[in-house]
């Protein structure tokens, strides 16, 4: 992989959609972004997010939650709804930086300078048959570890006993999968104790990885219907998200956006 220009996430192109602020990066750009908090941790954890619609509107209707996106060191848009609201907006972001993609191309890296990754979330299945498929496909790529935590609220000492042990594997990415907006609230919960130099929330990029559910093509997801990809794959998962939350969504973002634009043209 031919190595992108590092530039810092405040120098990136950025958007504000309903009041949450999403970056701008290519999939290089974050890559080594990335890369290079993992050779210089400066001794804190970096956090990031990558989530669309979903995420973006979950904010809308929580403050506490945009507070967590607009805290995280990069906000990469996973899906192509910020990419286009963006550019009705007038502030144009590159192109989408799919969970499942990043993770990919991360895992690539890891098998060349031999990252160690944490895995925590999902099932004890899913972790099994993702663990299996990064040590066929990414050998160099060192699992430090990984557990699936149970499906109900921690008590803080156990949510202290994950942390204590992630932070003892030595992992160079911590990556969580817990869906959103849990794996979010997880990581900026715990951001100032964890050692990992970068944590990142990738939702349902581990069953992806682990090949239990299938991506979309590339030009799907580029045309704007990964959700109707994912909706066919999960039904019973996907359908309240986007036929319920979708269409609420788009009518708030769609008049955020002119409002924006409209402040920009005016000036």
């Amino acid at each position: 992989m031919t190595h992108a220009a590092t530039i810092g996430a405040a120098a990136l192109p950025a958007a504000t959609i309903l009041g949450a602020r999403v970056h701008g990066p290519t999939l290089a750009q974050a890559v080594a972004l990335i890369e290079e908090w993992i050779r210089q941790p400066e001794g804190r954890c970096r956090s990031v997010v990558a989530t669309g619609f979903h995420g973006l509107w979950v904010g809308h209707q929580d403050a506490a939650f945009r507070a967590v996106l607009n805290a995280a060191d990069l906000f990469c848009p996973d899906g192509i709804a910020p990419v286009w609201l963006s550019r009705l907006q007038g502030r144009a972001l590159p192109a989408r930086v799919p969970g499942g993609d990043l993770m990919g191309a991360l895992l690539r890296r890891a098998d060349e300078e031999g990252y160690r990754s944490y895995f925590y979330g999902d099932t004890d299945e899913t972790l099994d048959a993702l663990c299996r498929r990064v040590e066929a496909e990414f050998s160099g790529a060192a699992v430090a570890g990984r557990y699936a935590p149970p499906f109900r609220s921690l008590s803080e000492a156990e949510e202290a006993e994950h942390v204590a042990a992630i932070n003892a594997s030595g992992a160079d990415i911590l990556w969580v999968g817990l869906g959103c907006p849990k794996q979010e609230r997880f990581i900026a919960r715990n951001k100032h104790r964890l050692t990992v130099p970068v944590a990142i929330g990738v939702g349902a990029a581990f069953r992806f990885q682990a090949g239990l559910v299938p991506r979309a093509p590339k030009w799907l997801g580029d045309a704007g219907f990964e959700w109707a990809w994912r909706l066919a794959a999960e039904p019973r998962k996907m359908w309240r998200r986007d036929l319920t939350d979708g269409p609420r969504f788009l009518a708030a973002a769609l008049a955020d956006a002119w409002r924006v634009r409209r402040a920009v043209t005016s000036r």
